[in-house]
């Protein structure tokens, strides 16, 4: 029989379950730090090539929740990967009011110069390093802060361009895309509302050869106006959601939900979206720990 005192320990139970799921969100997983691994054959991708990424992305640095030190750890697991290339997908600033201090672009890159990799570590920029430089915001003109910041640690950073790179004379392209929802509109005309500096169109023109070509993008919306020219798609930004359940997460950053809240899809085009390191809006994750993504990728076929 289901008496009032079951009841009531029933929803004692409850109550200490979320009080510790809480408690495991706010104070444990944040603090994990996972490697998530993919293997992917494009069919744009030459046989016989095989290729190790290395992927971080939405760092947020700020003490206490992604200190210099975590950075620097995060540097260390990343190096010992040991990748031919390792791409950076923004959002490198703080993106959430709960912290005891913000830390500035000029302590974050230098820690993230230390990165290596043969072929080079490739960057762009996310929504939170536009957001927060209100110089940026004031005029409509320019590139954010962290762009120098980056480039002065020995990062190159990518907005609407490319780069030709070669692994023992196999070539690819290597895309940068400028961030999607870059600017706040107005807040009198259209309250709410962000508009992007990306121009997917723009930055493919600029591949001159038949090379397999690798999308940055931070917000992995663009993927339903990506051609089947580009072989992947390596986007952040939506942290899985930070709550992600059942592989279902209640809030994703993206038009789309959850079509492209996390992990590896094949439809409308090959696109990885990494959950990302750091915290937004609230200093919480469930279900989607921290993660290093490395993807390696080979032709079809091949034996490599």
């Amino acid at each position: 029989m289901f008496t009032r005192r079951r009841f009531l320990k029933l929803m004692g139970g409850v109550g200490a379950l979320g009080v510790s799921t809480t408690a495991y969100g706010f104070g444990i997983e944040p603090e994990r730090l996972k490697v998530t691994r993919y293997a992917l054959s494009p069919p744009q991708w030459p046989s016989d090539f095989k290729l190790r990424i290395a992927v971080i992305a939405d760092l947020h640095a700020c003490d206490p929740w992604m200190s210099l030190r975590r950075i620097e750890g995060i540097v260390e697991r990343t190096n010992a990967l040991k990748p031919d290339i390792t791409v950076l997908l923004g959002d490198y600033v703080v993106g959430h009011r709960h912290v005891t201090r913000s830390i500035p672009a000029a302590e974050w890159a230098p820690v993230l110069g230390g990165l290596k990799a043969p072929l080079g570590v490739h960057a762009i920029l996310g929504n939170h390093e536009w957001w927060s430089d209100k110089a940026v915001q004031r005029s409509r003109e320019g590139l954010p802060a962290s762009k120098g910041a980056l480039e002065a640690a020995g990062i190159p950073v990518y907005h609407n361009d490319v780069v030709r790179l070669a692994k023992h004379g196999k070539p690819f392209w290597l895309a940068g895309l400028g961030d999607q929802v870059a600017y706040f509109a107005s807040r009198r005309l259209y309250p709410g509302r962000r508009y992007g500096v990306d121009d997917l169109d723009g930055t493919l023109a600029k591949v001159t050869d038949d090379a397999p070509v690798i999308l940055l993008a931070h917000e992995p919306d663009i993927a339903v106006r990506v051609p089947e020219r580009v072989a992947l798609t390596l986007s952040g930004h939506t942290h899985g959601g930070q709550l992600r359940l059942f592989g279902w997460s209640p809030v994703v950053p993206s038009r789309y939900g959850n079509r492209f809240a996390y992990g590896h899809m094949r439809e409308p085009c090959e696109l990885i979206v990494s959950g990302g390191l750091g915290c937004s809006y609230l200093p919480l994750r469930i279900g989607v720990p921290p993660e290093i993504v490395v993807v390696t990728v080979r032709g079809r076929g091949s034996s490599a």
